[in-house]
């Protein structure tokens, strides 16, 4: 693999990638999941969390379709963008819910003493690799929308690089700067999300407007989807 077509597809593939961060079904996905942090540092970690599971599966279903010189099926891929639409309605539902049963310390969660369930404020489900915790719900958003975009960005680096070294590195530097940008921006707006969340009126407003955008996105991105699927 040439130097120059390596250092291109690095460079533009990282770029890509932040700038894909962008999106507003990215946007709305991680604002609903950001909306109660209180603070930079823990947004961030959010963010970078919905970047590994977007890139993980990003980059194992292109590398698949790069290998085997295949497209993704069309029935498929509007199959992943309406898990998409779902997705999105559900964590918007999520966060109207949480706004409106939200108490003075922030939303309630279950937790089990034996046969005894009772609800308050408390850690969010995460898993363990190692000293490393994942964001469990993040993960899964991220890999959602990896598997939803797959298809589109293989049908890309096919049409514009030449080897299947290139191709593969453009789509793993892809899915790397989708994690530094998720986790840019998440981090940029946990600072003011934390701030507001000291004002529990305000924090359950922004909860709920989030909360509203994120279905309102989700029904608008799916109801095409709706025809060509069923």
């Amino acid at each position: 693999m040439p130097l120059l077509e390596l250092v291109t597809s690095a460079g533009l593939g990282s770029l890509l990638g932040m700038r894909h961060a962008l999106e507003p079904d990215h946007l709305a996905a991680v604002s609903t999941l950001v909306t109660g942090e209180r603070g930079s540092a823990r947004a961030a970690w959010l963010g970078a969390c919905w970047g590994l599971g977007h890139t993980l599966t990003l980059v194992a279903a292109g590398a698949v379709l790069v290998v085997l010189r295949a497209e993704m099926p069309a029935p498929a891929s509007d199959a992943f963008e309406f898990c998409v639409s779902l997705m999105l309605v559900g964590l918007g539902v999520r966060a109207i819910y949480l706004a409106a049963r939200q108490g003075p310390d922030g939303p309630a969660h279950l937790h089990h003493h034996g046969r005894l369930v009772h609800a308050h404020p408390g850690a969010p489900a995460h898993v363990h690799i190692g000293r490393w915790t994942l964001a469990r719900r993040p993960l899964l958003v991220g890999a959602v929308h990896g598997l939803a975009g797959s298809g589109a960005l293989t049908a890309l680096v096919v049409a514009t690089l030449p080897s299947t070294a290139a191709r593969l590195t453009y789509m793993a530097l892809f899915g790397m700067g989708s994690t530094v940008g998720m986790a840019a921006l998440s981090g940029i707006l946990g600072w003011p999300l934390g701030q507001l969340a000291r004002h529990h009126a305000i924090a359950r407003g922004v909860s709920l407007t989030v909360g509203c955008v994120s279905t309102a996105l989700g029904l608008f991105w799916g109801y095409p989807l709706v025809g060509r699927l069923f």
